[in-house]
């Protein structure tokens, strides 16, 4: 019996740390899509506002990044509230 037993905490003890191990993949997952939006606005952003770099951004450059970031954010939010409503519909 304290083979059984034995046997049983090994199981659970490696369920708990292979659900741990998938909260962190899911943890690094969500980092990376983080960094890839970011980048993504890096690029859409810098292309559409900077004409040239120097070494002060003017209000010009600065306003057309904050406005051109937020867009981004909201066609994101947007795009992805979508996506999320159809899966619900199609989940019922």
């Amino acid at each position: 019996m304290a083979d059984f037993n034995s046997g049983f905490d090994r199981s659970v003890s490696e369920n708990a740390e292979a659900t741990e191990l998938q909260k962190m993949i899911a943890v690094e997952q969500q980092k990376a899509q983080f960094q890839a939006q970011v980048h993504n606005f890096t690029d859409v952003c810098w292309d559409k506002c900077v004409e040239k770099p120097g070494s002060k951004m003017d209000s010009r450059t600065e306003t057309c990044l904050i406005n051109c970031v937020e867009r981004f954010i909201d066609t994101t939010l947007t795009i992805t509230n979508r996506f999320t409503q159809m899966v619900q519909k199609g989940a019922h």
